[in-house]
């Protein structure tokens, strides 16, 4: 008898079948709509676990997962439970996530997945089920779902590239899997321990792909996380273009900039024919007086005049602005540290806890659509009394706002350019938008390239992160050499982008070593509105 561990949460039929028409219920699944350039005709279904004391996790997973699709097509969303015989045939592909440990699991779904009418990737646990139910599961597919592994598992090998899996991930178990047949299953990465010994990370087998893991938790730099993004890109989007293009965006240009330094930068970049963006926001704030000798300061673009000459300069250079907010702060408050801007958040509440960690918690005060279209506003205006382009592009400072706040950045922008942050509840039952957001569970997430998310928004990729040369709250200096690491390990991602932000204050140099890094990586830089149109 074969023995399944116990999951440990942090985190075929050969016949032909005559399948009934899809049901009325599952016409009505609300489909989220595709990133731009991707094909409409391509829907994904990602079915869901619901079940136990971390049933919470299966929504978030699947939004994230959806999310993903939308770079091939629509998706939509719905708890497994839910699902009907003949559903799937009314999508190009499925996604299965299985986050609970024995979630019940309707027959219909096993059917139609062993029937392989419709390709469909399974993560993680439940797969015993379908070995079950197939009777032959091992003759049909050519490989044989093992037992939870929980050794320290640090590398996921993929396309001849290793990628970083964090030891925290381990107890949460990966399913290891032989192949018996390799003419029928194929290994489309590997599992390597820490002492050297090796394992299938996943396997596919006709229209059926299995991963061993949801690599969807513990995500740092070079995570397996592009692997898995590869994974579904390749489902979605099996037809798709492979471009390799990179971004750069120059981070918290405001009032308070060194125009020199704005200059210096955009010298550099027309220098080899790269565009960039400018992360613009326009009003300085200070009102402890934090940076002024303890006199607080406020200073509006229009009051900078040098700056103003700098940004067009930029733009001149080949640079697109973006609204990044409007003061890059919140009020009077320590929103974490001391209320400047550039430094606190404006659309989200923090603090820095005793251990000194950065920790999310909610919404600001008075936070609506009405305060949220007021930011928004008072930046667009303060931007045209600047005589500077009205941005088209919107990046909520330090990535952060409340579900609120992004449904009015998409009703306002449509267009983003960050890494989302999204709670559970959200897409409740799968009706993203439906639910109460659960701001006591906010998760992140980046993009390897162009998705549109459950706001609604299309969203420009940011997955390279940037370069910081000191500790700051755990987090430990990131120079040049491990943001190439990263781009080079990015490259395993069919159409991904190699994007990334650069602060001004740190100079050329870094900023040259990084660029001619990418480059030299086979990546092709170019504007933000280019990736955005597909």
């Amino acid at each position: 008898m074969r023995r399944w561990g116990k999951l440990i949460a942090a985190a075929a039929i050969t016949a032909t079948l005559i399948m009934p028409a899809a049901p009325a219920y599952a016409a009505a699944v609300p489909l989220n709509a595709g990133a731009p350039g991707s094909d409409p005709a391509r829907k994904t279904l990602v079915l869901y676990d619901t079940t136990g004391e971390w049933g919470f996790l299966g929504e978030t997973y699947a939004v994230q997962i959806g999310q993903l699709a939308s770079h091939g097509g629509p998706w939509a969303m719905r708890p497994v439970g839910t699902y009907t015989a003949g559903e799937m045939r009314g999508y190009a592909s499925v996604i299965y996530v299985g986050s609970t440990y024995d979630e019940p699991l309707p027959a219909a779904f096993l059917d139609d997945t062993l029937a392989g009418s419709t390709p469909v990737t399974w993560l993680h646990s439940n797969i015993w089920q379908l070995e079950t139910r197939a009777g032959n599961f091992a003759a049909q597919y050519g490989f044989d779902p093992g037992e939870f592994d929980h050794s320290a598992v640090t590398t996921i090998r993929y396309r001849d590239t290793d990628l970083r899996r964090d030891p925290l991930a381990a107890p949460s178990g990966i399913v290891s899997a032989a192949v018996t047949d390799p003419a029928r299953a194929t290994v489309v990465g590997t599992a390597v321990r820490q002492n050297g010994t090796t394992f299938p990370w996943g396997v596919r087998s006709g229209g059926l792909t299995y991963l061993g893991e949801v690599p969807l938790s513990y995500i740092g730099d070079s995570d397996r996380y592009f692997a898995f993004a590869d994974v579904i890109s390749k489902q979605v989007r099996p037809s798709g273009p492979d471009r390799k293009r990179a971004l750069v965006r120059i981070e918290d240009v405001g009032p308070d900039a060194d125009p020199a330094e704005l200059r210096a930068i955009a010298d550099y970049l027309y220098s080899r024919r790269v565009p960039f963006s400018i992360a613009l926001y326009s009003r300085y704030a200070d009102p402890q007086g934090t940076y002024n000798g303890g006199k607080p300061l406020y200073r509006n673009l229009s009051q900078a005049p040098q700056v103003v000459s700098a940004v067009r300069y930029m733009i001149a250079r080949g640079g697109t602005i973006l609204m990044h907010g409007y003061t890059h702060q919140f009020g009077d408050l320590d929103n974490p540290y001391n209320g400047v801007s550039g430094d606190d958040f404006e659309f989200y509440r923090a603090h820095v806890d005793e251990q000194d960690y950065v920790r999310l918690d909610g919404p600001v005060p008075g936070d609506s659509a009405n305060w949220a279209r007021g930011r928004i506003s008072s930046a667009r205006t303060a931007i045209a009394l600047a005589g500077l382009p009205r941005p088209t592009i919107f990046e909520p400072p330090h990535y952060a706002a409340s579900a609120v706040d992004y449904k009015v950045i998409n009703s306002e922008f449509g267009l983003r350019y960050d890494r989302g942050l999204y709670f559970p509840g959200w897409c409740a039952g799968g009706t993203c938008g439906s639910g109460t957001p659960d701001y006591t569970r906010a998760y992140g997430q980046a993009f390897p390239y162009l998705v549109r998310d459950s706001y609604g928004s299309t969203v420009i990729p940011e997955g390279l992160g940037n370069i910081e040369t000191e500790w700051q709250n755990h987090h430990p200096p990131r120079l040049p050499e491990q943001l190439l690491a990263s781009a080079r390990a990015s490259r395993v991602v069919t159409d991904g982008v190699a994007s990334f932000f650069y602060h001004p204050y740190l100079g050329v140099d870094m900023l040259r070593q990084v660029v001619e890094g990418v480059q030299g990586l086979g990546y092709t830089f170019t504007t933000p509105a280019t990736v955005a149109a597909g």
